[in-house]
């Protein structure tokens, strides 16, 4: 490229860059530092859960114009073909945010660099040729100059070499960075000439390449993710910045941005992860029965022992040792079992199954609750509908003089979002204060700070089992009197779930993650609960 395509800092043609990305902040700003009065504390920190991660559905529809946007907005800044802009963001994983960033503070000869996309095309090599015949450096073959082709790097093969190259690229899954054939020469190609020249062989291939080429928009995007519904809706989520957020599509599926799973916070994604995995293979109550029970030589079921006396007996009525697990008869002495020896006891045996047993105790503590608040929710789903329709009955009987009862469908909504912290909260203390993955914290903060969790814990739960049981109430019967003083009971509660909701987060940020945030991450705590995405009608994602 000439050395007027070089932009500077001071180049007015950045100026429609910072445009964009400053959305509006200004350092000087007294609103971004000012501390808020504690009489709007609550409403203030609603706005900024807000603000964490907004978030859009990008539906097939509009899934094209936003790719064409951010090509085109590259493509303006640089001032680079449409394949150049594509590769750079493909390099970049579609952060047109780090492209500006690496632009300023490296430069553009190492953003090109590091991309693969040449510094320097000189556009008359075609036209100023003036041979007849070549002959290409991989084949070795004289032919036409008509019938070879030459990338923006300089090096000029023939069709029959650039189409089985790219052919074999393509079926490998390499569409997105397809490079030249030239000996260390890391340029990549135009995606033009890939298609112009497989399309004349293979068409079906040449339209499996722009495939990739397209699907790479969210597949090679950190901040655009498919929908894991399943059967899949079709629907791509596109947040602003965090990925390590909670988000619910447009299908109504709320899942966990960062990993696709389930919404799981205050769980991070990597216990989340183990959670899963011991829950489904039950690996503990495995670990247990290994260590504390030995199985009958005759039924093969496990024995657990009871007593000091290493000759057990099966419900099967089989004897056997307990040391080697052979058969033996009935008959035994303090130092003997008939027809049996296999030596002394040892005593570490002991120290094994108290350990073992110990460890399935603690995992069957925080599974049970698990489990109990996970029921407690799927009922909970059912209230639901129970309490839709008692909302119905208080329309219709005030219908002369109509009423507002948001406070009913908050009320429940809120109870479906805190129990849904709750039940995962028990994953999450199962990990943060066991040897099993953390060990940052000595024994005795361990505890002094298992304790304060747990408060946390016990506070949320005491307040979301009286607003599970007011919503059971039928007070759609109630009089005017006791309606509104339902209303306000529900309404306080509300709130104050809400507060130690946000409490038991603040406590995890503050307190309990600390020297780990970087490898236990938690989506933020929001009031509203997992952000809903806006449909995005063509326009620029984060927009």
């Amino acid at each position: 490229m000439d050395n007027d395509l070089y932009l500077s800092s001071d180049d007015k043609s950045f100026d429609h860059v910072y445009d964009y990305y400053d959305d509006g902040y200004d350092d000087n700003d007294d609103e971004f530092i000012e501390e808020p009065d504690d009489a709007d504390y609550v409403e203030e920190q609603d706005k900024v859960t807000e603000k964490v991660s907004s978030c859009k559905v990008i539906t097939k529809e509009s899934l094209m114009a936003a790719q064409k946007n951010d090509l085109q907005r590259v493509m303006d800044l640089l001032l680079v073909k449409e394949h150049y802009a594509r590769t750079l963001l493909i390099h970049f994983r579609w952060d047109a945010y780090k492209i500006v960033d690496i632009l300023f503070e490296r430069g553009k000869e190492w953003l090109f660099s590091a991309a693969g996309v040449p510094m320097a095309i000189d556009n008359n090599v075609q036209s100023s040729l003036s041979v007849v015949e070549v002959t290409c450096e991989i084949c070795y073959d004289d032919v036409p100059v008509d019938e070879t082709t030459i990338m923006d790097c300089g090096h000029r093969f023939c069709n029959n070499c650039w189409r089985e190259h790219f052919i074999v690229k393509i079926n490998e899954g390499q569409s997105r960075r397809i490079t030249c054939m030239a000996y260390k020469c890391m340029s990549i190609c135009d995606d033009g000439s890939i298609r112009s020249l497989v399309g004349a062989q293979d068409r079906g291939l040449a339209e499996k390449f722009d495939r990739y080429l397209f699907e790479s928009y969210i597949e090679d995007n950190k901040l655009i993710n498919w929908c894991p519904s399943v059967p899949h809706c079709g629907n791509a989520i596109c947040v602003e910045a965090d990925e390590y957020c909670e988000v619910e599509c447009a299908c109504g599926l709320q899942f966990c941005f960062n990993c696709l799973t389930e919404a799981h916070s205050p769980c991070s994604c990597l216990m989340w992860r183990l959670w899963t995995k011991k829950s489904q293979d039950e690996s503990e109550t495995v670990n247990w029965l290994t260590a504390n029970t030995k199985y009958c030589p005759k039924c093969h079921k496990p024995v657990e022992k009871n007593g000091g006396c290493n000759l057990v007996t099966c419900v099967c009525g089989q004897h056997f040792c307990w040391l080697c697990g052979g058969a033996t008869g009935l008959i035994h002495t303090w130092s003997s079992i008939e027809g049996h020896s296999c030596g002394r006891y040892k005593e570490d045996q002991d120290k094994k199954a108290d350990l073992a047993r110990k460890k399935h105790f603690r995992y069957t503590h925080y599974y049970s609750r698990f489990k109990a608040h996970l029921h407690s929710s799927s009922k909970e789903t059912e209230l639901k509908e129970k309490v839709q329709e008692k909302v119905g009955k208080l329309e219709s009987r005030f219908q002369k003089n109509p009423k507002d009862f948001s406070w009913v469908g908050n009320g429940i909504h809120r109870l479906m979002r805190s129990r849904r912290i709750l039940t995962n909260s028990y994953p999450f203390a199962y990990f943060m204060f066991g040897d099993e993955l953390l060990n940052e914290m000595t024994q005795e903060e361990r505890q002094i700070k298992q304790n304060l969790f747990e408060d946390h814990q016990q506070q949320l739960e005491a307040n979301l089992e009286k607003l599970s049981k007011d919503l059971e109430e039928e007070f759609s019967d109630y009089s005017d009197d006791n309606l509104c003083k339902m209303k306000m009971r529900i309404t306080a509660l509300s709130d104050m779930i809400d507060k130690f909701c946000r409490g038991l987060y603040e406590f995890i940020d503050n307190d309990l993650l600390g020297p780990v945030q970087a490898i236990h991450i938690i989506a933020p705590y929001t009031s509203n609960g997992a952000e809903k995405a806006a449909t995005l009608h063509g326009e620029q994602p984060g927009k």
